[in-house]
Order: structure tokens, then C-alpha cells, then sequence
């Protein structure tokens, strides 16, 4: 099977590969390549982010060559009661169907949302908060702020679980497409 990335970011490629290897028994190639999420470098909602992942899908399928999966992988955060959050949204697609997984969110600290609300994106934001170098390739904010308890791959990998789910269950999903009504 052939699987693409819609980015070249270890952590990501990682990511997608060893949720594959947790959903399928298949043997797999695995390759990133960069595309464009046609949103803005830090998306700010939750809609914004959820898009993001699904046009790194769409572009990755019209631009590359023919795989088995395409996935993208979008980061964003959003403001939940007055306080920033962090997540990151998984889009797959088999080239037909399509399916999409979520991470949990987590409230960043103060200094953080400072500088992100003054246009810095999050990476660049911990690099400068905790004295890092390219934080965003590594752990990111969640290995950063559980002492690597919860890395940015583990945190990607469990989402990417659950976006496969359709795709492991093709019958319950796509199987009965001409029964389903259309609205």
C-alpha cells in the first residue's frame, strides 16, 4: 500500500505511519510531501483547521501521484471561555471516501496566546517561551508542556486512529451508499 502525507514534517509522517501500522496488517510505503492547506499559517477556529486538513487532502490528491491513503494533518487553536486551546484536525482519504479524527484540545499559558495573539504562530511562540529551537518538528506544544508525557506524535497518532475508523469498518461506513438517503 501506498500511503502519502500532506506534509514533510517528521512528527506528522511518523505519525500517520504508526497509525496505520495500529489500524491495517498491510505492508505500507509512506511519503510526505509538502502541499498547501489553502488557510492561514495559524488557523484560528475550529472550522478553520478542520478545512485546512481537508484542502492538504484535496490538494495532495489533485497534485501527487496515485496512493492507496491521503492524509493531511492541520494544528489550529481557538479561544474556549476566554482561554487559548490547541488541537489538530486528521482528513483521509482513500482517493473516494473520506473520513476525518480529531485530537483533544489543550489550554495554552498566557505568555503563549500573548504572542500568538500578536500574529506569531504557536511553534515560533514556544520556541521563543521555552527557549527552543523548532519545536514544531519535534514534540511541540503538548511534549513541551507535559514534560514529553504526551508527545505531539502520540497526540496525533490517537487521532489518526479514529479517522481510519471508516476505513476499517468499510462495510458499516461505505458499504450500504445506495440505501442512504440522500438530504
Amino acid at each position: 500500500m501506498k500511503i502519502l502525507v500532506a506534509s514533510q514534517n517528521p512528527v506528522k509522517v511518523n505519525a500517520v505511519a504508526e497509525a496505520f501500522k495500529i489500524c491495517f496488517s498491510e505492508a505500507f510505503e509512506i511519503e510526505g510531501i509538502a502541499v498547501e492547506s489553502g488557510v492561514s499559517h495559524q488557523p484560528r477556529s475550529d472550522g478553520e483547521t478542520r478545512a485546512g486538513a481537508r484542502n492538504r487532502v484535496d490538494n495532495l490528491m489533485r497534485n501527487s501521484p496515485s496512493a492507496d491513503f491521503y492524509v493531511g494533518i492541520e494544528g489550529g487553536i481557538d479561544v474556549v471561555d476566554g482561554r487559548l486551546h490547541a488541537f489538530a484536525w486528521m482528513a483521509v482519504s482513500d482517493g473516494k471516501q473520506h473520513a476525518l479524527g480529531r485530537t483533544g484540545s489543550f489550554e495554552l499559558p498566557p505568555e503563549v496566546a500573548r504572542l500568538i495573539f500578536q500574529g506569531m504562530e504557536l511553534g515560533d511562540a514556544d520556541d521563543r517561551v521555552f527557549n527552543k529551537e523548532n519545536s514544531k518538528q519535534q514534540n511541540g506544544a503538548v511534549g513541551l508542556l507535559t514534560h514529553d508525557r504526551l508527545t505531539r506524535q502520540l497526540l496525533y497518532q490517537h487521532a489518526l486512529v479514529l479517522a481510519f475508523i471508516p476505513f476499517m469498518n468499510r462495510k458499516l461506513y461505505f458499504g450500504m451508499e445506495k440505501g442512504l438517503a440522500k438530504t
